[in-house]
């Protein structure tokens, strides 16, 4: 270590201080004690150019210990990336760059939203699931066109999370040889040492899980801590956990306790671990020999990108069919032909089944898509037939076994996708959404376009009973902002829905979907559709009753209209609500017009939010309770969600509305 180095580090515990102090608010603890190693590894190892952030070729880096932002701030300003001293001093404050914890698309540099713990760890993962397929599917013996690490710093509470362990099963399984995690090792979490709530050798876990496992004895110490990363970097076949073993709150008197993990310290102690770190210097002060040190770091950036671009020159004038095919991939320039989108024809066809085929016509357009399901890949269709299925040897397949670990799997598409030219799905049955929802918050909360397959949509899976049978789920999953939830009436609403899902560019789209066969449904207005909701059959631009159903319902709300024919009935189709809020008051009226008392909403699932479209005098048919083991139709009959009693509260309605 050398003097320059150590005073690097200085500045940015100095930062950390000033910053938590300044906002009154945050975490000093884990940034003080991780700064080594977030310093040695940006200054001499990370192939990244701070003028631009969005480089192909970067490696990545996530801060899955998200309270510990001021880490990342420190290190992103003092590398020359877009976040000024000002961007500093605002920590935490309203609309700042550098909130509590880091948002992605929103503070340059930042390559994910981390806050929940575990969840950037899985997010690294699918990083680096995104480079080992680009690699395998574009690289020659000649060009490494992609090949770039994946890096985190995590923290004893991430690897108490679930998520991140069934994340980094699936990384040891699948042999991910440039996913490197930095383990920020000081044995405290918010509530006292971690030997109150663990007992267990983190590295002999890691090892039965295929990764190599390094440890580092003082994680102040640079050298030792720029071995182990070398070594990690010379390991090709397994990912690798480099243990370093820190002191939280590194320089205060409450060093090594809980209580430097979070809040500020005050100016007494303060004044003491600026003292304990050497620093003589003013508040958010960067020496001029620092801030020289750090500028190397864009300076060699822009040398390796301009290297990275003369190398694709090469690989173009070579290769041009791939080179044009990775282009396309960097900037997802590819675009659905009409023919994907043609009409299905067949007489029945089961929602889920007309989603198998819609993802098998898409990805000939967009051959971006990567995922797969978590252990129901025949049950969800997820599978994209005739190309394999990644595995150690090679990721050149866009199909992955996630394994029984959902959230994992949500958490690994949304890394996939954050990379940059790969689009991540993935599929489970819609009641186990609930072992996923954090993931799928975070996808509508960072604006990240994955696709999510739930298939066995409502009570009608039958016999495995209440277990395997959403109830509440529609609604709740409907509640998320900026998440599109859509549930085709049939396998043609089911193409919308899959194009909708295509070409979104800032939010995911969950599509629930049905196992029974329905009808496919002739005349579904594809342009309507893409909307939300429109009249699929109408007698009446004034009827006297609208009929409002989502999902296979749909089927019986077209059946419960032939019965009604005594009445000027419309049948509304309403596959997603959020599509069809977001029309025009004008198009929303022509659909559910105010002057229409008689509205009656159906769907198998809970009645809470469709007073909003059947309005004060309308009512609504739904399920608020949990389900039973029996035959699908048995059920229907049991709980009375019938066709006949459709027709029998329509009659009631119309006669209370007289």
């Amino acid at each position: 270590m050398n003097k320059i180095d150590i005073e690097s580090v200085a500045t940015m515990r100095n930062l950390v201080v000033d910053s938590v102090e300044n906002a009154n608010h945050g975490h000093m603890g884990a940034p003080l004690g991780a700064a080594p190693m977030g310093y040695e590894l940006f200054r001499y190892h990370m192939n990244h150019n701070p003028k631009n952030p969005k480089w192909f070729n970067r490696d990545r880096f996530i801060l899955t210990s998200g309270h510990g932002s001021m880490l990342l701030y420190s290190l992103l300003h003092l590398s020359g990336y877009a976040l000024s001293m000002d961007d500093i001093k605002q920590f935490r404050k309203l609309d700042s760059k550098t909130p509590g914890h880091p948002e992605v698309f929103h503070t340059p540099g930042v390559e994910a939203t981390t806050g929940p713990l575990g969840q950037g760890f899985s997010m690294t993962v699918g990083m680096a699931i995104a480079e080992a397929h680009l690699r395998d599917r574009f690289n020659k013996d000649d060009f490494d066109v992609v090949n770039h690490y994946t890096y985190t710093i995590c923290g004893d509470g991430d690897l108490e999370e679930g998520v991140a362990l069934e994340a980094a099963a699936i990384a040891g399984k699948l042999g991910l040889g440039k996913l490197i995690a930095l383990y920020d090792s000081n044995d405290v979490t918010s509530d006292g040492p971690l030997t109150q709530s663990a007992h267990e050798d983190t590295q002999e876990k890691f090892r039965a899980m295929n990764w190599q496992t390094l440890y580092v004895a003082d994680g102040n110490n640079l050298d030792e801590i720029s071995a182990a990363i070398k070594e990690a970097q010379a390991e090709t076949t397994k990912p690798t956990l480099i243990e370093v073993k820190t002191i939280i709150g590194f320089g205060s008197t409450l060093q090594g306790t809980e209580k430097i993990h979070s809040n500020p310290v005050g100016a007494e102690e303060a004044k003491k671990i600026k003292e304990a770190i050497g620093w003589e210097y003013d508040d958010f002060f960067v020496p001029k020999d620092v801030k020289t040190n750090f500028d190397e770091i864009a300076i060699n950036g822009e040398k390796l990108e301009m290297q990275w671009n003369e190398l694709m020159n090469e690989y173009t004038n070579k290769y041009p069919e791939l080179a044009t095919e990775l282009e396309k991939v960097i900037n997802e320039k590819f675009e659905l032909n009409e023919t994907t989108l043609t009409p299905f024809t067949e007489e029945k066809m089961a929602t889920r089944t007309a989603s198998g085929k819609m993802l098998n016509r898409i990805y000939k357009d967009l051959p971006i898509l990567v995922g797969g399901s978590a252990d129901l890949a025949s049950s969800n269709k997820t599978t994209i037939e005739g190309l394999p299925f990644m595995d150690e040897e090679n990721h050149e397949g866009p199909n992955i076994y996630f394994g029984v670990r959902e959230f994992a799997m949500a958490s690994i598409c949304n890394g996939l996708t954050l990379h940059g030219g790969l689009r991540g799905y993935c599929g489970t049955f819609l009641v186990f959404s609930d072992y996923m929802r954090s993931a799928i918050r975070h996808s509508a909360l960072m604006g990240v376009p994955v696709t999510y397959i739930m298939t066995h949509d409502s009570i009608q899976v039958g016999q495995d009973g209440p277990t395997h049978q959403p109830v509440e789920h529609l609604v709740s999953l409907r509640a998320m902002p900026n998440l599109v939830v859509y549930r085709p009436a049939d396998a043609n609403e089911t193409i919308v829905a899959w194009k909708l899902a295509a070409i979104s560019k800032d939010r995911p789209f969950l599509i629930a979907l049905g196992r029974h066969d329905v009808p496919v449904i002739e005349n579904v207005n594809f342009e309507n559709a893409e909307k939300g909701g429109y009249v699929l059959s109408k007698d009446s631009d004034n009827p006297d009753l609208i009929l409002i159903a989502s999902g296979s319902e749909v089927e019986m709300a077209l059946l419960a209209k032939e019965q009604l024919n005594q009445y000027k009935v419309n049948v509304v189709s309403l596959p997603s609500w959020e599509l069809f809020d977001a029309q025009s008051e004008e198009y929303k009226e022509s659909v559910l017009p105010a002057n229409v008392d008689n509205k009656l909403s159906i769907e198998l699932g809970s009645t809470i939010g469709w007073s909003k479209y059947v309005g004060a005098n309308g009512a609504s048919i739904g399920l608020e309770k949990f389900g039973k083991s029996a035959p699908a139709g048995d059920l229907l009959k049991d709980y009375n969600f019938t066709v006949d009693h459709i027709i029998e509260e329509a009659q009631l309605l119309i006669e209370k509305n007289k």
